[in-house]
């Protein structure tokens, strides 16, 4: 069956730096589109980054550019989200989600919180 599974979350002091991983399986990962969504505590999920099937083109929310990177891994069906500099509002649920057409799957969503 499709999973996504995200990992990578945890406490981090302003400032500092995670690397988040999404692990795919049960579905033909280079095809998909891969984006990453965070959801902050008592607000909507938003998008922040995606990344196409081939890894060559990147988009970013202004919130996050120059801050985050989003890459992927064809051959181990992961897409990572590099977050560096960050901020108390970066403080969300982070999910993965993979799209093709009117195909979409959704992973669990790790916690990230940002706090001295």
């Amino acid at each position: 069956q499709v999973q996504l599974v995200e990992s990578g979350g945890g406490l981090v002091q302003p400032g500092g730096s995670l690397r988040l991983s999404c692990a795919a399986s049960g579905f033909t990962f280079s095809t998909y589109t891969m984006s990453w969504y965070r959801q902050p505590p008592g607000k909507e999920r938003e998008l922040i980054a995606s990344i196409t099937s081939s890894g060559g083109t990147t988009t970013y929310a202004d919130s996050v550019k120059g801050r985050f990177t989003i890459s992927r891994d064809n051959a181990k069906n992961t897409v990572y989200l590099q977050m560096n500099s960050l901020k108390p509002e970066d403080t969300a649920v982070y999910y993965c989600k993979a799209v093709m057409f009117r195909s979409a799957y959704w992973g669990q969503g790790t916690q990230v919180t940002v706090s001295s």
